[in-house]
């Protein structure tokens, strides 16, 4: 009976020992998938501060480029202003002798006409200043660039796709078109 008693004891103690055995054995690996999971954790943690560094610069990049579009639209409208109050101020003296031209009680009707074409001359010199230029038009290429076709007319003596008139003269500011010249233009 004691061997039977004894028996279950070793039994149970050969049975720790195989449980130590396997523990010991697992012990081992556990370590190294531990090692394994705080690595991956700390390489994560690194890349989501560099997400977040990454988000954060692009946040503020984004609130600078809004910032910078808001600010060149102001000054464009600041330019814009600038540009017209000078141009207007240049136009106040035209103004003023068109004024003074009509004040005058004249029944000399050549007077009249020297001032108001010198007046004329000092305006077209006012807008020349600014950039102004007139599109040459009469006896030209046709460009639908610069010239808009109103007509088309025959003329036997001249080349196709030349400008015989000048409706209405065309301008631009600076190389810039802001208004064609209507014209006739020969097509034979």
């Amino acid at each position: 009976m004691a061997e039977e008693i004894k028996n279950p004891v070793d039994e149970n103690l050969a049975k720790k020992a195989e449980v130590n055995e396997s523990t010991e054995q697992i012990q081992p690996e556990e370590t190294e998938q531990n090692a394994e999971v705080t690595r991956l954790k700390q390489e994560l943690d690194v890349k989501d501060k560099l997400v977040q560094e990454s988000t954060d610069r692009l946040k503020r990049m984004q609130a600078d480029f809004d910032n910078f579009r808001r600010r060149t639209r102001q000054e464009k409208e600041e330019l814009s202003a600038i540009v017209s109050q000078n141009l207007i101020k240049e136009l106040l003296p035209l103004l003023d002798n068109f004024e003074r031209a009509l004040a005058v009680e004249s029944a000399d009707g050549e007077n009249f006409k020297a001032g108001v074409d010198m007046i004329l001359k000092q305006f077209i010199a006012t807008l020349e200043k600014n950039g102004l230029e007139p599109i040459k038009a009469v006896g030209e290429k046709f460009d639908p660039n610069f010239h808009e076709a109103i007509m088309r007319i025959a003329d036997e003596t001249k080349e196709d796709d030349t400008i015989a008139e000048e409706l209405q003269r065309g301008y631009s500011v600076r190389g810039r078109v802001i208004r064609p010249s209507m014209v006739k233009v020969i097509g034979n």
